[in-house]
């Protein structure tokens, strides 16, 4: 969904160019709305943003499209998913918008592991959470003498140690 997110930016942006050179500012002050997951994030935009979507702009025919993918990921049976995936790259084959071409292309490279989880309902949430806060280790330490210093800090912080004093009864 990253990739999406950043397809429909892309396009966003140089149709924002294109409409600026014409005097439209329709695009002006919308990137944010465009990679929200649902709508604008203010109350005061929603009918702007809406009008937006439902009109004929690149832009809210890559939002379309980013949005379609996003139900892949509801789907539990994977011939069901699959299927859908089948539509959709159609869909974004078709578009005739570049950077939404691209996606599709990288979706479908990369299907078979996508469709994984429709099965596990597994990610690697978990993992890249340990491992940012590793990385938030290093960085605070500012260098460590030796690779088992660093082991032992890792260990510390990561390892939900309970450092409180034991009272003595």
């Amino acid at each position: 969904m990253q990739h999406a997110g950043k397809a429909v930016d892309q396009v966003r942006r140089a149709e924002h160019k294109e409409l600026s050179a014409l005097g439209d500012d329709r695009l002006k002050g919308t990137k944010y709305d465009w990679l929200h997951r649902k709508g604008p994030p203010k109350f005061h935009r929603k009918k702007a943003f809406r009008e937006l979507t439902e009109s004929t702009l690149y832009t809210a025919q890559a939002w379309a499209v980013k949005e379609m993918l996003r139900k892949l990921w509801e789907y539990r049976s994977v011939t069901w998913a699959r299927k859908y995936f089948e539509r959709w790259y159609e869909i974004a084959s078709t578009s005739g918008i570049g950077p939404i071409v691209k996606l599709g292309e990288l979706v479908k490279r990369h299907i078979e592991n996508i469709l994984t989880y429709c099965t596990h309902r597994i990610t690697n949430a978990v993992a890249e959470r340990i491992n940012s806060k590793i990385m938030s280790i290093k960085r605070q330490s500012g260098g460590f003498r030796n690779q088992e210093n660093f082991k032992t800090a890792v260990y510390f912080y990561c390892g939900n140690l309970d450092v409180s004093p034991l009272k003595i009864v």
